[in-house]
């Protein structure tokens, strides 16, 4: 494929040499006449590992040049990836006005091309950049999105020091756009790869970096504070960390990273303060780890205030125990939210299966009746009658039966669900708690 790659920084030089090695003819363009120059010498324009051999070879095959001119780039390709920068500002926002720059000379570019074009954000953008950037096309070529050209979102995950091995090794490849033979000319670039290729929504793919680079930092953060604490306490961090990450069933795996509801229960809570408690016990300040309990609470003040919001004073709550299959009620968000709307004064009626409080003991006892002393009046045996006699219902387990109770659902005020319920998502009165 005939490809041009705005931007001859990181990604772009190495796209460059990468596209051109599988077999693609490729026209590098950026304003930089050096960059431009280097490349048109068979050199790379960054210090990377195995990048100066890969550009001199395909310089050498023919199939590598560059040039400052964007209309003579896409007049000769088939397909345009940017890779140009976006800096972050003084606010912390991106800097978006190079990578609009490019949308205007392709836009005017395909003023005299008559083939379709397929555009290709590489480069680090914010959610809906892609669409303001396909308006920017269609003001400056006169031509409509999805007739004349598309723009595909494909972000990129090189790590610098190793972007050639990352090039060929990704974990995935995403792409995300709404014309289907652009997006599949874009999935054909990487089929040469062992890596899966994920068709998604275009902001998916455009936010998906973003919470990818926010986790390896909070990792970092994370594994600095484990660091200090044994540290101060005379124990060795990594041998911690590499029992840690022997744990693939719950600690490096997809269990928890589910957006939902706030966590609770005996452990969790517990054993987060004395980790907190243990750095403070040895003068270290931990504020990755002291900040997580904070989170947790706007999570439950959010709760709150969305079924505020609705305006209805009487509630069905479906779930009490602080997860689905257990009657445990310590340090349950939900009994956090119950007591909460009741001291509020909301009519609250409470459905769980598992809760039974003839057969609550000790410490399980002990927790409910100094938050909820009056449990016994707000507790419901039936739910069919407890949904039908109050007008919001707030879904607390995985396991709420949304068939069953469906044509009841339809008829209250709201459906607030904190666990995410597939079969009732596309009722008009549905809302999710963070979803």
């Amino acid at each position: 494929m005939k490809i041009s790659i705005f931007g001859l920084g990181y990604v772009g030089c190495v796209s460059v040499g990468c596209l051109a090695k599988n077999g693609h003819e490729i026209i590098g363009v950026d304003v930089s006449e050096f960059k431009v120059d280097l490349i048109n010498r068979g050199l790379p324009t960054i210090q990377e590992k195995d990048i100066d051999n890969i550009i001199r070879e395909g310089y050498e095959k023919g199939s590598i040049s560059a040039t400052t001119c964007a209309e003579e780039a896409v007049h000769n390709t088939d397909l345009s990836i940017i890779c140009v920068g976006t800096p972050p500002t003084a606010n912390g926002h991106l800097n978006l006005s190079y990578i609009y720059k490019t949308a205007e000379q392709i836009g005017k570019a395909l003023r005299e091309k008559e083939s379709f074009h397929t555009v290709v954000i590489r480069s680090t953008v914010m959610p809906g950049t892609n669409k303001k950037y396909g308006e920017i096309i269609e003001e400056f070529s006169g031509k409509k999105r999805g007739v004349g050209f598309s723009v595909v979102s494909n972000p990129e995950f090189l790590r610098e020091g190793s972007a050639v091995h990352d090039y060929y090794h990704p974990a995935v490849t995403v792409i995300g756009g709404d014309h289907t033979g652009a997006m599949e000319k874009v999935a054909s670039l990487y089929r040469c790869l062992d890596a899966p290729i994920e068709i998604t929504d275009v902001k998916v793919a455009e936010i998906i970096k973003y919470i990818n680079n926010s986790f390896h930092a909070l990792k970092i953060a994370f594994s600095n504070e484990v660091g200090n604490i044994c540290k101060a306490l005379h124990i060795d961090p990594f041998k911690v960390m590499d029992l840690f990450c022997k744990d693939t069933r719950l600690n490096i795996s997809p269990a928890y990273l589910k957006p939902g509801f706030a966590y609770g229960g005996s452990c969790l809570p517990k054993d987060l303060k004395g980790l907190v408690t243990l750095g403070h016990d040895n003068y270290l300040d931990t504020p990755v780890l002291a900040m997580i309990h904070s989170s947790n609470e706007q999570h439950q003040k959010k709760a709150f205030e969305l079924v505020h919001s609705k305006g209805k004073k009487n509630i069905c709550m479906v779930g009490l125990s602080f997860k689905e299959g257990t009657d445990d009620l310590r340090y349950s968000p939900y009994v956090e939210l119950a007591e909460t709307l009741i001291g509020k004064g909301y009519r609250v009626t409470i459905y769980d299966e598992y809760v039974c409080l003839s057969k609550l003991v000790g410490a399980n006892k002990a927790y409910v009746n100094e938050r909820l002393p009056h449990l016994s009046e707000h507790i419901s045996n039936n739910l069919e009658s407890a949904i039908a006699d109050n007008e919001v219902v707030v879904i607390s387990h995985r396991n709420f039966d949304a068939k069953t109770y469906r044509h009841l659902l339809k008829e209250k005020t709201a459906i607030i669900d904190l666990a995410r319920i597939h079969d009732l998502e596309e009722l008009p009165n549905y809302e999710g708690i963070c979803w």
